[in-house]
């Protein structure tokens, strides 16, 4: 799905701050015609709002009813509203709810203390007032007590999960020896894609002086090797690849999202590019995140979430359940929405079931970090239960899945647990 700048009144195709156009389907007739927000869960999540807060702006705004916590993600306004006029709305939810009232810039948090809302720009640093006089104003006090309540408790009990986890695995093990992401690695532990924990801003500063480095000339002595990365050079190798391989990585240019940005070439390019510097450098742990950034980047699609599904199959080998953790400042920085972590999944599931069937049983150990560094959400990975034949055939799906039940299944219990010692 095609993506739009969060800010309409700019024009610049390269503005950074994206989110999918709203999608709207008008249900049922008379009386009990509705309007169903189809990617409502997308758009308020690039905006990093509550999707109940968008949907409550809309009936304020619209004078209809709404549901504020659909347990099957349909969000809904009662009456007949077309998606132009709804997204005509949201361009007031961003100016009042989510826009920095000094930089304009739409990276903001939420803060509420005593009895007002404030912007918390991470751009500019400027804390700007919400004007409480607006009708969600009011709703979202009301709702911050079991709102703010519910996001600490959700942390938590991650917190309290891992720390369970982590306890088991020492007491397995017969030593409290830590989670050992890197032990397996050996000498990679020097890996350029590794970052600190929390890094966004140090992967950008980091992509920022790689690029000018690239930009000055280079000299190469005669007796160096050097890899020819220029598009043409990666075509023609791709171009060589097995037919197999070809598949695995290639998307139709119109899929069933609708998302033919960038071609099914750009992604080719990706993947046989990764695969290539892999091979010259020695193994794929050695091709560094700025690289594989810089690349998508260089292709226009660091922002789609196909390249999620292509990373995923590229970039780790055997040794996948550490290199997670080595990869996931950069993966958390490319995905953005609910989609790009089901592509993320996907790809996962493609390269465990098609690339190495051995890893099969290892899917809660590969999970684990997934979750553990947020970069799929708890919902999405409960959902990844029901075998689809979207990414791998429908038998291996089942496998893989199957696989995943353990680490689903804790999941499920350890969330009953904490309700359980939360009533007594």
């Amino acid at each position: 799905m095609a993506t739009i700048n969060i800010r309409r009144d700019v024009s610049d195709p390269f503005y950074r701050y994206k989110m999918e156009r709203l999608q709207s389907k008008i249900e049922g007739k008379g009386n009990g015609i509705k309007t169903v927000i189809v990617n409502l869960s997308s758009v308020a999540h690039s905006l990093a709002r509550t999707p109940s807060y968008v949907i409550k702006y809309f009936g304020f705004e619209l004078g209809a009813q709404t549901n504020t916590n659909p347990a099957d993600d349909r969000w809904i306004i009662n009456g007949a509203h077309d998606a132009a006029k709804l997204q005509d709305h949201l361009d007031g939810f961003i100016n009042r709810f989510v826009l920095c009232k000094k930089c304009k810039n739409p990276e903001t948090d939420f803060v509420i203390k005593d009895g007002r809302i404030f912007l918390d720009c991470k751009a500019c640093g400027q804390r700007s007032d919400v004007d409480l006089r607006l009708k969600l104003s009011s709703f979202i006090l009301k709702n911050e007590t079991s709102g703010k309540k519910g996001k600490k408790e959700k942390g938590d009990k991650k917190a309290r999960r891992m720390a369970k986890q982590q306890a088991a695995n020492a007491q397995q093990n017969g030593q409290g020896n830590g989670s050992g992401s890197n032990s397996e690695n050996g000498d990679d532990d020097d890996d350029e894609g590794a970052f600190e924990a929390g890094s966004d801003d140090e992967l950008t500063r980091r992509i920022n002086a790689e690029a000018q480095d690239i930009e000055e000339p280079q000299e190469v002595q005669d007796d160096e090797w050097q890899v020819d990365v220029s598009e043409e050079a990666v075509k023609a190798r791709a171009k060589e690849l097995p037919d197999d391989l070809k598949q695995k990585l290639a998307f139709d240019d119109a899929d069933e999202d609708g998302d033919a940005d960038g071609g099914s070439s750009a992604y080719d390019l990706l993947g046989s590019w990764v695969l290539d510097t892999a091979k010259n450098k020695g193994g794929v742990a050695k091709v560094s995140d700025v690289d594989i950034y810089l690349r998508a980047k260089e292709l226009g699609i660091e922002g789609k979430h196909k390249t999620l599904t292509v990373l995923a199959q590229t970039i780790f080998d055997e040794k996948i359940t550490s290199q997670i953790e080595l990869r996931a400042s950069m993966l958390k920085k490319m995905i953005t929405t609910e989609k790009h972590q089901k592509a993320f999944l996907g790809g996962i599931e493609r390269f465990v079931g098609n690339e190495h069937p051995t890893l099969i049983p290892q899917i809660p150990k590969i999970l684990l970090p997934i979750y553990e560094h947020d970069l799929v959400e708890e919902e999405t990975l409960k959902s990844w239960t029901k075998a689809s034949k979207k990414y791998v055939d429908i038998g291996t799906s089942k496998k893989v899945r199957k696989a995943a039940e353990p680490f689903l299944q804790w999941l499920e219990n350890a969330e009953s647990d904490e309700e359980e010692s939360g009533e007594e």
